[in-house]
């Protein structure tokens, strides 16, 4: 199989009859080629994905990630290599990076919480979408309770200064997450870090608390 060639005629057989690509549109076509894939191990997976992202088209990096999604029985330490690579590579805008860091990305350190660690390095990245990576990439693990509680907060620190919005409200959806989990740790947090914290992040991080810990909060 051809898999650039296949993958694109079955994205424009989509177009012939849509004049917008919709991201479900482009998982369906996802799950039927692969499928359809003659054998599923994880190098030849990586393979094919790699080829796909090398094409630096959207739907195409869409079905890269989510391919390598289905393998994630797969994974081992050494799958981080090849993550970060794909991550600095490929993730341009920040819905590469949460398409990435929610699904694919964040099952391998859901399953190797050593691994968090080596995300640190991410907070001085030049791309914006790699910086929102390293808390995007932490909101799988903690919603499938395999992650430390006290990592998330690791990560808004490294990234509390950060001036792009969009790295702003990734680590804010961060600390809406563990404030469900772990709401004391949240307020606390936000507490200590209100004068320095962007009103933007703040603003998500207290999203899921409950009404009276919000106006207490926002009165700061």
């Amino acid at each position: 199989m051809n898999i650039t060639k296949t993958v694109k005629c079955a994205l424009t057989e989509i177009n012939d009859s849509a004049q917008v690509l919709k991201t479900a549109q482009i998982r369906q076509v996802s799950a039927t080629l692969f499928k359809e894939l003659n054998e599923y191990d994880i190098r030849f997976i990586f393979t094919q994905c790699e080829t796909l992202l090398s094409q630096r088209d959207w739907p195409c990096r869409l079905i890269a990630f989510d391919w390598a999604f289905r393998v994630k029985k797969q994974y081992t330490r050494d799958t981080f290599e090849i993550f970060e690579y794909w991550l600095l590579e490929y993730v341009i805008d920040w819905y590469d990076c949460d398409d990435f860091c929610t699904h694919a990305f964040g099952e391998l350190l859901a399953q190797y919480n050593d691994l968090i660690i080596k995300t640190h390095r991410w907070a001085k990245h030049p791309n914006f979408a790699v910086r929102r990576a390293l808390a995007v990439v932490l909101i799988y693990p903690l919603n499938k309770k395999r992650c430390p509680l006290d990592v998330p907060i690791q990560a808004a620190d490294l990234l509390l200064l950060d001036q792009h919005d969009l790295v702003q409200k990734g680590y804010g959806w961060l600390l809406k997450v563990l404030s469900k989990h772990a709401p004391k740790e949240v307020i606390s947090y936000l507490k200590s870090r209100h004068h320095t914290l962007p009103r933007v992040a703040f603003r998500y991080a207290i999203e899921k608390l409950d009404e009276h810990t919000r106006k207490s909060l926002m009165s700061l």
